[in-house]
């Protein structure tokens, strides 16, 4: 696959207002919503020309509700752009589609919070880091310290995160925090390949490559911007530490998207779907083919919580041995973890109308708001649901909160700062030992797999991540609350 090399949207572009422009239903043959991103003036101009292709194909699909959404991260991708967002009636026909969902099925941030200081960690940074390097397994075909059965591991696929709870790898709170509990309702391992499985059974608990890291961060005085939401999120003060972990459901979840695009390219015909783009391959939700893909990305999605809870656990434990301190002292706890690719069945307001509607998101992240207080942890019920946005490595990471206004976007926003520069480009610009000397000098020690892969994720291959959060802001959908520093990294 190549991508496309133009940049800057087409002029068929209408501007709503200052972070909301639109291409009308009139752009492209067979859009049946208007297709809209959320980006300010300098994103639009920077943004690959594919991005408006794809989302104007996924305009096209049946079943879609409202709008199709691009947000302000968004960048060139599989079928949908990342960043893309859009939300199908299941009783109109609507569609569900890998393409719309990832590879990466429920590639998802962690946040954990600590009673430790920056003066405490920062003389020990090297040592940490390299103690999680060696307790979290990363890089490609990694391979975890949970050792189960293929049996046990259908028990993983049905529970996910509470699945850890059941084995002392999680607490009551741990699950509390987690979207959804933890686990996808839905899933059945038997709609999942055996190839899947082999690929994923003794992945529990690793970060994979990629741009999948473990971050040590640091909250600056300066960057606590909602005193209220970040006490009830357990940031108190400055030069508190905490912990970030980007993975996902590794190449378990990537087996179960690759088995099912090739069933739905075979029974579109059936369905009489024509799609712009054979990334977009899709079957209506309701139908036999439909409700298998779902049944297997939920398995996929389980995993990928219960990976992250495992990762949480052996963090815990290196902490409390390179501290020499209990965990009740250390303080490790657990802000929020939320799913980026992911479809997941919500109910949302249609032209007056409240509609249970098939959300995918694909590089993008919930963000409910107060009113949806019935469907997140009580500790968020007055402010929102946490946010967390990964910015790259050498710039940091914001911590949000979900508005109401984000029900504009299918209670959606942004997942990251969204990559500039493809990696193939960032290797050929970027020298990854030079990198690491550099950060090491600005006071962020990385251990990476390799060399390649710490320049593929250089700080000059993403977006400026003011600029997508202060876009964001304008656009209502979520709400700074603390920008986070990193000190050090675990890179995949």
């Amino acid at each position: 696959m190549q991508k496309e090399q133009l940049l800057g949207p087409p002029p068929e572009i209408k501007r709503i207002n200052d972070v909301t422009w639109e291409l009308p239903t009139s752009y492209k043959k067979g859009m049946l919503v208007p297709a809209r991103i959320i980006a300010n003036e300098e994103l639009m101009k920077s943004m690959d020309r594919g991005v408006f292709d794809q989302i104007t194909n996924v305009a096209t699909l049946p079943g879609i509700q409202k709008y199709a959404f691009c947000m302000p991260d968004g960048h060139w991708g599989y079928g949908f752009p990342i960043g893309g967002v859009a939300a199908f009636d299941p009783e109109e026909g609507g569609i569900i589609s890998p393409g719309g969902i990832g590879f990466d099925i429920n590639c998802g941030m962690r946040l954990m919070t600590t009673n430790l200081t920056i003066e405490e960690v920062q003389p020990k940074i090297k040592e940490l880091v390299d103690a999680l390097y060696l307790k979290v397994p990363a890089g490609v075909g990694c391979k975890g310290f949970v050792k189960i059965s293929k049996e046990e591991f259908n028990e993983v696929m049905v529970e996910g995160a509470q699945w850890c709870l059941k084995k002392g790898f999680a607490t009551v709170e741990d699950i509390q925090n987690i979207e959804s509990q933890g686990k996808i309702p839905g899933a059945n391992p038997k709609k999942v390949s055996d190839k899947a499985v082999k690929r994923g059974f003794d992945q529990i608990g690793t970060l994979g490559s990629g741009n999948h890291y473990l971050e040590i961060q640091v909250v600056k005085e300066e960057n606590i911007f909602d005193n209220k939401a970040a006490k009830a999120m357990g940031i108190t003060k400055p030069g508190q530490i905490v912990i970030m972990v980007h993975c996902g459901s590794r190449g378990f979840g990537h087996q179960i998207g690759t088995d099912y695009l090739r069933v739905f390219l075979d029974v579109m015909p059936k369905y009489d779907i024509e799609i712009k783009d054979r990334e977009l391959a899709c079957a209506p939700f309701k139908s036999p083919e439909g409700q298998d893909y779902y049944q297997a990305m939920a398995c996929a999605a389980n995993m990928a919580f219960a990976n992250r809870q495992v990762i949480t656990h052996r963090i815990r434990e290196v902490f409390s041995r390179v501290f020499d301190k209990s965990l009740e002292e250390i303080g490790i706890k657990l802000v929020y973890d939320v799913a980026h690719n992911i479809a997941k069945l919500e109910k949302h307001v249609i032209d007056g109308k409240e509609k249970e509607l098939l959300v995918h998101r694909k590089g993008a992240t919930r963000s409910f708001g107060p009113s949806r207080a019935s469907e997140l942890p009580s500790i968020y019920a007055e402010i929102g649901q946490p946010v967390i946005l990964g910015g790259s490595m050498e710039t940091g990471s914001y911590l949000l909160k979900g508005t109401d206004e984000a029900d504009e976007t299918f209670a959606s926003t942004a997942h990251g700062a969204g990559r500039t520069m493809s990696r193939a480009a960032a290797m050929k610009e970027v020298d990854g030992k030079e990198l690491q000397k550099k950060m090491e000098k600005e006071g962020i020690y990385v251990h990476a797999v390799t060399l390649k892969g710490l320049a593929e994720e250089a700080g000059k291959a993403y977006k400026d991540i003011e600029v997508v959060v202060d876009t964001l802001e304008k656009a209502g959908i979520t709400r700074k609350v603390v920008a986070l520093k990193p000190i050090g990294n675990v890179k995949g």
